[in-house]
C-alpha cells in the first residue's frame, strides 16, 4: 500500500535524480527526473507516492508541492471577541495593624501627643522627673544620680575571676608558630589541584590542525563545526547564521550546499578525532582506566581508518588485551583461595563480578563453586551467613545448580527460600512447593550515551 512523503531532490544526474525525505540526513533513493512535474530542480521539495518493498523504496509519482491557500477567502474564521475588564462589584478595605495613624490634632512637638490620656495617671515625658530626682523604686532602695554610684569593680581584680595573666607584649612573646599549608592542615587538595586518581584520556589536537591545514578557506568553517559537534553542530550554524542574515538584510546561504560540504568533510574529520583519542591514550599507559582504553578501541569501529590509525589500533589493542590478561589472572588466583579456604560469600561475589563480560568461570571451578555453597546451606547455619549466601548466589550464574541442604526454622530465611524458589529450584523441592518459573534477567540501567552525532 502507498504512502505519500515529502521529498527534497539532492542531487541530478541526466535522467536520474537521487532523493531523499525532507530533513533527513542521508539519501534514500533514485528517482526519474520524468517524473518530477517542471523538471526536477536540486534542493526543491516535492511530495510523492512512494511504495515500501524489501531492497528499498520505489518512487511511483510525484507531485508539485503544496502552496499556501488563501486566508479565509469566505470570511468564515471565527474570532475570539475579548470582554473589557470590570473591577469587582465590591471592594474590600482592611485596616492597618497596629495603633493606627496618629490625628493631626493630637500631635505636639516632634511627635509629642497632647490630648491622648495616659492609662492610671501615668506621668508624661516632660512630667517625669530627671535622673537626679528619681523616686525611691517599690521594694528596693533608692538609687541616686548616675554619678553618684560607685564604680564598677574592676574585671581583672574580680574575687570570682581572680587576676588575669600577665601575657606580656608580642615581642616577649615572640613569633607565632607556623602552622602549615591549608592543604597540609585539612588533608584536602588546594586551589586549583585536583585530588589524585585515575586520569581521564588525554585529547590531543596534533591530528585535527593537520587536517584544518590542508582545507580550504570555505572548508574550514565547516569543518570546524564538524570538530564540535558532527553534523547537528554545522546545521544549527547555518541555521543561525541564516537567521541574522534575514534579520540584518543580508543574503542567507544555501543549507543543501553546506551539507554537501559538510557530508564530504564528515569522514575526515571523524577520523582526526580519533587519532586524537588514540594519541592521547597511547600517550597516558597504564594511568589510563581500562573503560577509557576499551572506548577508544571500540569506537575505532564508527571510523574509516588509514594505515597511521591502524597502527595505533594495533597498539592500543595490545595493551587492552594484556591489561585484560592481568585482571584474569588475578581474579582466577583470588577464586581459588577464597574456594581453598572455603569463603563461600568472597567466592560468590568474584564469580558474580568476573574483570571483564567475556571472562566465564571454568566448568572445574564452577562445581567446585557450587559444592561449598551447597555445603554451606544447611538448616543448622547462622541465619544471617545463610541469608548473606543466598543472596549472593541468586545473582550469579551458577544459582540453578545449587543444592541447598536446609532451611533454617527462622521465618526470615523461610520467606527469603519462597522468594528465591525460581532462581535456586532446590528450594521449592525442600519447602514441598512447586517450581516456580525463573526470574526475568535483571539488567542495570544504562548510562545515557555520549556518542559524537554525525
Amino acid at each position: 500500500m502507498s504512502r505519500r512523503i515529502e521529498i527534497e531532490i539532492t542531487s541530478l544526474k541526466g535522467d536520474v535524480a537521487t532523493w531523499r525525505a525532507a530533513g533527513a540526513k542521508l539519501p534514500k533513493g533514485v528517482l526519474s527526473a520524468s517524473l518530477v512535474p517542471g523538471g526536477a530542480v536540486v534542493g526543491g521539495v516535492y511530495r510523492a507516492d512512494v511504495e515500501q518493498y524489501m531492497e528499498g523504496i520505489e518512487v511511483l509519482s510525484v507531485m508539485a508541492p503544496k502552496t499556501a491557500s488563501p486566508l479565509d477567502p469566505r470570511n468564515e474564521r471565527l474570532q475570539l471577541i475579548p470582554t473589557t475588564k470590570t473591577g469587582p462589584d465590591v471592594v474590600v478595605t482592611y485596616a492597618p495593624k497596629g495603633r493606627g495613624g496618629r490625628r493631626d490634632a493630637e500631635r505636639r512637638e516632634g511627635d509629642r501627643y497632647e490630648g491622648a490620656k495616659r492609662p492610671t495617671g501615668r506621668p508624661s515625658t516632660k512630667d517625669r522627673p530627671s535622673g537626679k530626682e528619681r523616686p525611691t523604686v517599690e521594694g528596693g532602695a533608692e538609687r541616686g544620680p548616675r554619678s553618684e554610684r560607685a564604680p564598677r569593680p574592676d574585671r581583672g581584680t574580680s574575687p570570682e575571676r581572680g587576676p588575669r595573666p600577665d601575657r606580656g607584649t608580642s615581642a616577649e612573646r615572640g613569633p607565632r608558630p607556623d602552622r602549615g599549608a591549608r592543604s597540609e592542615r585539612s588533608g584536602r587538595p588546594g586551589r586549583g589541584e585536583r585530588p589524585s586518581g585515575p586520569s581521564q584520556p588525554p585529547m590531543t589536537t596534533t591530528h585535527r590542525n593537520a587536517l584544518l591545514a590542508t582545507l580550504s578557506p570555505e572548508q574550514l568553517p565547516v569543518a570546524e563545526q564538524l570538530l564540535r559537534g558532527g553534523m547537528p553542530a554545522v546545521r544549527n550554524a547555518v541555521a543561525e547564521q541564516n537567521k541574522n542574515a534575514t534579520a540584518q538584510g543580508r543574503t542567507t546561504v544555501d543549507p543543501a550546499t553546506i551539507d554537501r560540504i559538510a557530508e564530504d568533510l564528515l569522514g575526515r574529520t571523524n577520523l582526526a578525532l580519533w587519532k586524537d583519542r588514540a594519541s592521547g591514550a597511547v600517550a597516558a599507559g597504564r594511568e589510563l582506566r581500562l573503560r577509557d582504553l576499551r572506548a577508544v578501541v571500540t569506537s575505532a569501529k564508527t571510523v574509516s581508518l588509514d594505515e597511521e590509525s591502524r597502527a595505533q589500533l594495533k597498539e592500543l589493542q595490545t595493551a587492552l588485551t594484556a591489561r585484560l590478561e592481568t585482571l584474569r589472572t588475578q581474579w582466577n588466583e583470588k577464586l581459588e583461595a577464597a574456594v581453598g579456604s572455603k569463603n563461600v560469600p568472597e567466592a560468590l561475589r568474584l564469580v558474580a563480578r568476573p574483570p571483564d563480560m567475556s571472562t566465564r568461570v571454568s566448568a572445574e571451578m564452577a562445581t567446585k563453586v557450587v559444592a561449598i555453597t551447597s555445603e554451606a546451606l544447611t538448616a543448622e547455619q547462622n541465619v544471617a551467613l545463610w541469608s548473606e549466601i543466598v543472596t549472593l548466589a541468586v545473582d550469579t550464574s551458577i544459582r540453578r545448580n545449587v543444592k541447598p541442604q536446609g532451611i533454617p526454622g527462622d521465618e526470615s530465611c523461610k520467606a527469603l527460600a519462597i522468594k528465591n524458589a525460581g532462581a535456586i529450584p532446590e528450594f521449592a523441592k525442600l519447602l514441598g512447593m512447586r517450581v516456580p518459573p525463573p526470574p526475568p534477567p535483571t539488567r542495570a540501567p544504562r548510562r545515557p550515551t555520549t556518542r559524537r552525532a554525525s
